[in-house]
């Protein structure tokens, strides 16, 4: 199945130009055919196609219906964008397909980036939603430093992912609740200050496992290790 992503469903829905080409061209698909829509939110739509046009091509939806989540948590991940641009961009492309609701971009004591390109980011995560056949487009945050977003509230499990020795347990054995939220560090990690206060602020130590992973790589683990255990 081939999905493709109107933010806004209305009676009648118009292909970018970009997507026209891929409709007519690409995937040669012609007047009277059925295109498949998602708006992120849940929602599934069949349309069918009016006028095949490479440039402007409409469709007219013929039916809809509420998609459930294929997962059956809500997954707040909040990452330090890595210096290589490329790895963060991995990380919210496997994040997606693998199953996540909400990516928050954490600058921390030892980060070397400290902006993103939220515009180029949410495509990443638009494309990976719709490329692993999902239903909902995961919420990507601004920026904010860690001091700041450790003021926010959050219901449920809070973990923080870090490399010192100390008082930590694995990610795989925890009971799990409905929501969870887990920070993941820079490349030089959290600093020391920096875990003390997550602790202080009810954050839960975790180990990721027995390796020194990369910050992108830690992400995934952290991941797979909640959707494995769903």
């Amino acid at each position: 199945m081939q999905l493709f992503y109107i933010e806004h469903p209305e009676n009648e829905i118009i292909l970018s130009a970009e997507e026209s080409k891929h409709a007519t061209k690409v995937l040669r698909k012609k007047e009277d055919d059925i295109l498949n829509f998602t708006d992120g939110k849940g929602g599934f739509y069949k349309a069918e196609i009016t006028v095949a046009d490479s440039r402007k091509c409409r469709l007219q939806i013929v039916s809809s219906e509420q998609k459930e989540k294929q997962h059956n948590y809500y997954l707040h991940i909040a990452i330090a964008p890595t210096k290589n641009m490329d790895r963060f961009e991995w990380f919210l492309e496997k994040a997606t397909e693998i199953g996540i609701d909400e990516i928050t971009p954490i600058i921390c004591e030892h980060s070397e980036r400290k902006i993103i390109k939220k515009e180029r980011c949410n495509r990443i995560l638009l494309s990976a939603m719709k490329q692993s056949l999902k239903f909902y487009l995961p919420k990507l945050n601004e920026a904010i430093t860690l001091k700041d977003f450790l003021k926010q509230d959050f219901e449920g499990n809070k973990y923080i992912a870090h490399c010192e020795e100390g008082n930590k347990t694995e990610l795989r054995v925890e009971n799990i609740e409905p929501r969870t939220l887990i920070l993941i560090g820079p490349e030089g990690d959290f600093s020391t200050s920096e875990i003390e206060i997550a602790l202080q602020n009810q954050f839960k130590a975790v180990s990721l496992g027995t390796s020194r992973l990369r910050t992108e790589t830690a992400g995934i683990v952290a991941v797979h290790t909640i959707n494995i255990k769903d």
